[in-house]
């Protein structure tokens, strides 16, 4: 059985479904998945090397870049969720239910809370900075902390520190029992998080399992995956972690009522 080296974001497996997918598709193919969860990122800086066969990732500046350069081929959606902002059940900026996520970061700012970041490139990171950056604040000047850690650790460390960061919405919930931390704000338009497969260039990198990345990548887009990703935890949270997207477009997601998806599903 042949491997195939898949680099994804932590929220993939973190989340747990990635335990619900491999299996289904080992069991029908003759591969083996082994995987790098280790942030959107470092799973680009993987690819550029040479050293990641298909990419299951959510920074979509970074992969357009990627695909851009000939590395990536295939970019396709596959599913999405949405980013929030959680905190202390205290709540000492008190931004509970602010409308607007830049509003929430600056009263953060401004009450010198503390604020937990993952500082590893992934895409929650660089999700976080474009927050930061909108805001015209400087991060430098408030009381921030790197975790440089995936996002279960770095929710851990928040909730230790009583802090307030930004995750995405599957990894909250799959890890909401262990933590003294409350959703504090959703629902804006800078919140929704798309993720897409990405085959690495086997043009670029002959060392690449092209056929494997390529079942991989159709698999996920698959009916029977996509019902997996449909139904991920909703007999437990009531709601799906995630919303499958085959066959969809980025501006297809956003015309839609995704909000009332993530939220409510």
């Amino acid at each position: 059985m042949k491997n195939i080296n898949l680099a994804t974001t932590t929220s993939a497996q973190d989340s747990g479904l990635l335990n619900m997918l491999l299996p289904k598709f080992e069991s029908a193919s003759s591969f083996k998945v082994s995987v790098r969860a280790v942030g959107s990122g470092m799973a680009m800086e993987l690819a550029n090397k040479g050293e990641a066969d298909v990419l299951l990732v959510h920074d979509p500046e970074g992969e357009e870049g990627l695909v851009n350069s000939g590395v990536g081929i295939s970019r396709k959606l596959v599913m999405h969720n949405d980013f929030i902002l959680v905190g202390p059940h205290e709540d000492p900026a008190r931004i509970k239910n602010e409308d607007f996520i830049i509003e929430a970061f600056k009263k953060i700012a401004q009450a010198k809370t503390v604020f937990v970041s993952r500082g590893d490139s992934s895409g929650t990171d660089k999700r976080e900075k474009q927050i930061w950056q909108k805001s015209g604040i400087n991060t430098g000047d408030i009381n921030y902390h790197n975790t440089k850690s995936g996002m279960a650790e770095t929710l851990t460390v928040t909730s230790a520190k009583k802090g307030y960061t930004l995750t995405d919405r599957a990894t909250f919930m799959a890890h909401k029992q262990e933590l003294n931390l409350d959703i504090m704000v959703e629902g804006d338009d800078l919140l929704l998080n798309l993720y897409h497969v990405i085959q690495v260039n086997p043009n670029k990198f002959p060392q690449v399992n092209a056929e494997g990345a390529k079942q991989f990548a159709d698999f996920l887009l698959s009916p029977s995956a996509q019902e997996i990703i449909a139904k991920h935890m909703r007999d437990k949270y009531g709601h799906s972690l995630f919303i499958p997207d085959a066959g969809k477009s980025t501006d297809d997601v956003r015309r839609s009522d995704w909000k009332q998806q993530v939220i409510y599903s």
